[in-house]
Parts: structure tokens; sequence; C-alpha cells
């Protein structure tokens, strides 16, 4: 059986990003879990999990990485590797995972190098026209192929046989059949989280969501039926939406309770809770089951499913954090953007959420290339409306044309996207308050960056003027060093920000190099 190993790369970010969001790698654990009830031997190295609290200078020019250098991530590979598999879930990451490319490829050139994940996947061609040291990229759900990757790896195989993947042949980028997706989720073995340093992020209370404790990653569905046109999510998951059943998702929880003393479970689900009757049965197995466990849904979701009744068995069963994502105020925007939500059922139901205790945040964007004033002021208001009511948090994004998304696709054949580089990879961050290019037909850069600004500043003076009480919680929690809600938790970092970049230019260590010397 083949030897491969895993890489979790770094986190890459700006550095005066308010988000910095360190959590174990589910999508790597489960492919990592796949291989290892394949047989193959593996050795995997969670570039962030090893070093969560060493921020240096990324390979690229205005980016700061979280984690091991290049040279140690290089280091850590056995000799006897016959692949090397990185997964990249944004593409933010790329300019400095192409420098870990080069490094590994440079240490081991022997040795293929396959590329995953959600960045992979909307830039395959790119990845292979561009970077000579990628062997080939692995498109989509990853844990099967990654299996048929391994089986070529020991030579049972032929490449052009491999669905579900983007290679190079003759020299020319191409791509295999699309690989159907996995229908029984049951059927995959739970995320290999032995082989991952669970310690270093469990003891931190590190996670998707806010600090809860001791916090684990799961998925209780799989894709998204929703087909959003700025999202790649079609072109990772396609549209097909799958649930786990409710025991085989409660069993894993129990196991977490019993073997790392769990007491939070962060649900990275695309959109989570769609389906009345499936939450009401995972309310009923987790009430008959007393774990006393916490949960939280950070990504967002629909809200369709989520009344007041139904709210109610969430919070009693443990949820504490919800996120809805209808993206937009203005009906106009959703319409274009294929957002198919009701605004004023949303804001029912986040009043419920809020009623029965539930902490809410509330995801929107604004800047989509077809805007004018009028729709991002109806985002403006819907947000002073969200405020009114009680949301506690609202990160009002700018649009960022991402890679795989259709919407992206639309710019690239109207020639409005530059051609794809590494100077493009880097900007894609929208987790701070720096100008973000706009692709607005309609406003400027500045004009956009006016409104975000604004928007988020009124939706804080608000909401605290209204609920002046979450002033005193909020210095409260910063003095204990806790959070309960989004906004308590980037006050934390934003806090913690100084200390790290004094750490960062006193370390003689201070760049990670693109290649070992």
């Amino acid at each position: 059986m083949a030897h491969v190993t895993l890489i979790r790369p770094p986190l890459i970010s700006t550095p005066r990003c308010y988000s910095v969001i360190i959590a174990p790698p589910l999508g790597l654990a489960y492919v990592a879990a796949a291989l290892e009830r394949a047989g193959h031997r593996l050795a995997v190295v969670d570039a962030l999990g090893e070093a969560p609290d060493h921020e240096h200078d990324a390979a690229f020019p205005g980016l700061v990485a979280y984690g091991l250098s290049i040279d140690d991530i290089v280091a850590r590979i056995p000799d006897e590797t016959q692949g090397v598999g990185i997964s990249v879930m944004f593409s933010q990451q790329w300019p400095h995972v192409e420098a870990l490319v080069e490094a590994v490829h440079a240490r081991h050139p022997a040795v293929p190098i396959f590329i995953g994940g959600e960045h992979a996947t909307g830039a395959w061609r790119y990845l292979l026209e561009h970077v000579p040291a990628v062997t080939m990229c692995a498109l989509g759900e990853g844990e099967t192929t990654a299996c048929d990757i391994a089986e070529w790896l020991d030579g049972a195989r032929d490449i052009a046989q491999i669905a579900g993947i983007a290679y190079r042949g003759d020299g020319i980028a191409r791509r295999t059949e699309e690989r159907p997706r996995v229908r029984e989720l049951d059927t995959l073995p739970w995320p290999a989280w032995h082989l991952f340093p669970m310690e270093q992020y469990l003891s931190r209370g590190l996670g998707h969501g806010v600090n809860r404790g001791r916090s684990i990653p799961m998925l209780a569905t799989r894709g998204c039926p929703f087909q959003c046109t700025f999202c790649s999510s079609p072109a990772m998951w396609t549209t097909r939406y799958t649930v786990r059943p409710v025991r085989d998702l409660v069993d894993e929880i129990e196991s977490y309770v019993g073997r790392y003393g769990i007491t939070n479970v962060d649900f990275e689900d695309l959109t989570a809770f769609i389906k009345r009757d499936w939450i009401l049965d995972l309310c009923a197995e987790l009430e008959r089951r007393q774990l006393g466990i916490m949960y939280q849904l950070p990504s967002g979701t629909r809200s369709e499913a989520l009344d007041r009744q139904v709210l109610e068995r969430l919070y009693r069963t443990g949820c504490r954090n919800l996120t809805y994502a209808p993206e937009s105020g203005s009906e106009r925007t959703l319409k274009r953007i294929k957002k198919k939500v009701k605004l004023d059922r949303m804001l029912a139901s986040m009043r419920a959420a809020i009623a029965v205790g539930i902490v809410t945040k509330v995801n929107m964007i604004i800047g989509f290339p077809f805007e004018k004033r009028r729709d991002v002021l109806d985002t403006i208001r819907f947000c002073l409306r969200m405020a009114w009511i009680g949301v506690e948090d609202i990160p009002l994004f700018p649009y960022v044309a991402y890679p795989g998304s259709e919407l992206w696709d639309h710019l690239r054949r109207e020639g409005l996207v530059p051609e794809l580089s590494n100077e493009y990879f880097a900007a894609l961050g929208y987790s701070n308050l720096r100008p973000v290019r706009t692709y607005s037909q309609h406003m400027s850069t500045a004009e956009v960056t006016f409104y975000r600004t604004a928007g988020m500043i009124l939706f804080i003076l608000l909401s605290h003027l209204r609920f002046p009480s979450r002033v005193v919680r909020t210095i409260r929690n910063l003095a204990r060093w806790r959070n309960q809600s989004a906004v308590e938790q980037r006050l934390q970092q934003l806090l913690a920000q100084p200390v790290r970049r004094v750490l960062r230019h006193a370390s003689p260590r201070r760049r990670a190099t693109a290649s070992p010397s």
C-alpha cells in the first residue's frame, strides 16, 4: 500500500484581519480517515495545529502566516512518502502554499504533489498551467478520490482513469469525468482526529465558532441545494444535499465527549438545518442521551424550518449560537444572486431565536457588480432592523470575486476580472476593514468601503443603545478572556494583535522561507 503525507498548510491572513479562525481541519481529517481505512500508510502534518500561536511573515508580501514555517513543514515529510497531498480551502492561502509546493518539490523532486479543496476545484487549470510542481488537483468531495490517487501512487491504477481529478497530460491541463457524490454519509469513516494535534485546539477553545470550551468541528450534512451565484459550493459539492442519519451523528458526538471531553460542537455545514423533521429527530436524540454539550452553527443557515417550536428545542438541547445568511436586504439583489429567501420570514425566525436565548449573527454582503446605491442602502436599512430586534453581530462583507463561482465566471467572460495571479489570490481576504477591489458598475471601491464601514458602525451603535446590558457583558467577558458572541471574539483577537506583532518582529525567524536552504 502507498505511503501518503497529508499537509494542512498554515493559516494565511492579512496583518490587520479582525477574524482569524483557527480550527481543526475537518475535510483533511475525513480524507485521512478514508486513506487509513483503505490500508494506506499515512503521515499528517497539521502546520496550523502544531504551532497555532506562531505568527510570522508569509512567503508572499503583505500576508501573515499562523503555524509552522515552510522549512519546518518540509522537514516533517518522511523520506519514504510516495505522494504529498495539500489541502487548500481558501484562495488567499495559495501564494504561500505555492512556495510550500516548490519547497516540497525541491526536497522530494520525484514525489507527486496533489492539491485538494475548494481552491483546487475552482482554479485547477491555473494551478496546472502555472505551477509545474503540482502533479494533479483533486476536485470536489475528496475521500474516494484520495484513495484512488493512493492506488495510482502504488502503481495499481492509471491516472486518466481516476474520476474527479485534473492532471497534466502531454503538457496540457486535462480534467477527468466528474466523480459522483457520496450518497450514504454513514458509510464514511469518522474523521481521523487521532492523527492531528487535537489538544492544541481543545485546550485553547479554538474553533470556527465562539469559544465555548473544548470544541470540535462536525458535519451533519453535506452540500447545499441552492445555487447562489457568488458561492463556489456548486462547483465543489454540486447542488446535491444529503443529511446524516441522526443516530450516526449523535454517536460521533458521544464518542468525542468520552474521548476528548468536548463541551461544544461547531457544525460547519454549508446549509445545516433545512428539514424540520430531521431537526426535531436530532433534538429528540440529544435529549435522550443527555450529553451535556453545547453546539453552534457559525457558518450560516436558512430559516425556513426554524420556527419558535424548533428553536426552543434547539436551545433546550444546547444550541447557543446561530448564524443566518440572507446576504442582502435588497430584493433585487437577492433575485440576481439566486438567493431564494423571504426576508420577513427570516426576521421572524431571528426574533424567535433571540427570544429563546440563542445568540444570533447574520452574514451580509454588499458591492455586487450589478448593485446600485439603493440596493446597498436597502441592505444597511435591513441591518438596522436586525440591530433593533436584537441580532448581535453583522459582518458586512465586501463582495469578492471567488474562483469557481457562477458570478466569477460571468465577470471573466465580460473581461472584468484580471488574469489569475498570486496578487489576485492574496487580495481575496474579506475579514478586515481595508478597501477591497469592487467590481461594481455603479460605485467605486472607496464608496463601497464607506458604506460598509458606516453600516457596521451604525449597527453597533444602535445595537448597544437598544441593549446596553451587552456593553457590561462584553467588558466582563473581555476581562475574563472569554466570549459569547462573534463581536467579543473579534475584540479579543484585535486586542491580541499588538502582542503578536511584537513577538513576530522580535523573532529571529521572522520570515518563513520559500524553500529549504
